[in-house]
């Protein structure tokens, strides 16, 4: 299927790994010009040796305004416009009794998987309404709607994002500018690898056994009984800035193999 995407821009951060890597190699093959960030240029490279083509690599930190202006300066000198935004960056944050958690641990949070999609948007979006098109798509969480007691930072900042975008969804799209959310739940990156890493060092039990015990007993609404893959992620992004979804506006989709036991987003 045609997603009607060709020379396209589009802007992917948390690109090093990930779903942020994945959803640059599919947009890739449906002809996107793309700009990658992350904070560590190395693995950037390291990370999209095999994806082809001539992508702007530009290492930023996402938390600093100024750092944010200058990847879209660059962006738009190489290319002339960012027309679509995929904004992966996110962190788990510090876990634990809500009430024990630190000022720092809240604000790490909140600069990272909040404020982050917030200075991204004002850097990207001015421009979108002028040329009359664009896309922003944030991830969030499962965490945002079904929130765990003891990953309360990440699941305020979740929450604030999931807000944030619907939010800007109610004007933005006036002016051809779709603003929508993706929710994955337990997929195959490097943080999920870090939990279950964690859990099977604490349990005495293997990885493999760790991702089981974790299934059975913290995610029963995932009954493949497997973690997602970061393409089964991209492939909901790609749909999302495409022309394909021009009166998808404001919604969460949630790619989270039913993790999520509600009606409601």
């Amino acid at each position: 299927m045609d997603l009607g995407l060709k020379n396209r821009v589009a802007l992917i951060s948390g690109a090093a790994g990930g779903i942020g890597l994945a959803t640059a190699r599919l947009l890739a093959e449906e002809g996107v010009k793309l700009v990658l960030t992350d904070i560590d240029r190395g693995k950037l490279e390291d990370a999209v040796k095999a994806l082809g083509g001539d992508p702007l690599l530009i290492a930023a930190d996402m938390t600093r305004q100024d750092e944010v202006n200058n990847l879209v300066r660059q962006a738009e000198e190489r290319f002339g416009q960012v027309d679509i935004v995929v904004h992966t960056t996110g962190v788990t944050g510090a876990k634990g009794d809500p009430l024990e958690m630190k000022d720092e641990d809240y604000q790490e949070a909140w600069d990272t998987d909040f404020f982050t999609a917030v200075r991204v948007a004002r850097a990207t979006l001015p421009a979108m309404r002028k040329r009359g098109w664009g896309r922003l798509v944030c991830i969030t969480s499962e965490n945002a709607v079904q929130p765990y007691w003891e990953e309360a930072v990440y699941n305020v900042a979740k929450a604030a994002l999931a807000a944030f975008i619907k939010n800007l969804s109610y004007k933005e799209a006036a002016h051809g500018v779709l603003c929508n959310t993706v929710s994955p739940a337990f997929i195959e990156t490097n943080m999920t690898d870090g939990m279950m890493k964690q859990r099977a060092e604490e349990k005495g039990v293997s990885f493999e056994e760790a991702i089981e015990s974790f299934l059975e007993e913290e995610r029963p609404g995932i009954v493949q009984k497997r973690r997602g893959k970061p393409e089964e992620v991209a492939a909901a992004i790609a749909l999302l800035v495409s022309e394909r979804a021009s009166f998808i506006n404001g919604s969460n989709l949630r790619v989270d193999g039913g993790s999520v036991q509600s009606v409601q987003n």
